[in-house]
């Protein structure tokens, strides 16, 4: 029986993951971003941090391997598998004001971050306390010289993946990116599964 569980394009949803778990995000389609957020589920203030896990690991792009860590210091994912190695951990979710500001839309839609506020709301998750997504695919380069970023094409191809191991009980907020920037002009869905601990 497949597992598999689709989020349409430009929306997002909430879970939660237990310790051992996997959760595999699948770009079914290819270049498709997914914003991903996670909270220790026995404590929510508790929040993966960008600044925390870059800062470990000493580089920007990280992949299998590699573990992402709380405001505290704390492991809570661990990365596995992954077929594409290229993600970003810089750019904060995109919003309303994200297309307002950068696109110039009048009426602009939530974004992934209303789209994370909506699906977290449930867990008692407020929309100050979402945090900079691990964002699945998306592929920012920096330059060496100036530090400019801009965001390129995802490098991701139908089918690829990437897979995290669950070191503590979590609830997880997971979209499919709503920024045409980010997913090479056009909107499509993300997969995902929860695997039992190997």
């Amino acid at each position: 029986m497949d597992k598999t569980i689709e989020i349409p394009p430009r929306s997002g949803t909430a879970f939660t993951l237990s310790r051992g778990e996997r959760l595999t995000v699948i770009d079914p389609r290819g270049e498709q971003v997914a914003d991903l957020v996670a909270y220790n589920r026995n404590d929510t203030d508790e929040v993966i941090s960008s600044g925390r896990t870059l800062d470990y690991a000493s580089r920007i792009y990280l992949t299998t391997g590699d573990p992402l860590y709380s405001n505290r210091s704390n492991v809570m994912l661990r990365i596995i598998e992954d077929t594409v190695g290229r993600h970003d951990f810089l750019l904060t979710p995109c919003s309303a004001d994200t297309f307002r500001i950068i696109y110039g839309d009048v009426n602009p839609h939530r974004g992934c971050f209303g789209n994370l506020a909506a699906a977290l709301e449930p867990y008692g998750i407020a929309p100050d306390r979402i945090p900079v997504a691990f964002n699945c695919f998306m592929n920012v380069p920096v330059d060496s010289q100036t530090g400019a970023i801009t965001v390129e094409p995802p490098l991701s191809r139908a089918g690829d993946r990437i897979v995290f191991v669950a070191e503590i009980e979590l609830i997880i907020g997971l979209t499919a990116c709503s920024a045409l920037q980010s997913n090479n002009g056009s909107f499509k869905p993300i997969h995902y599964r929860i695997d039992p601990a190997a």
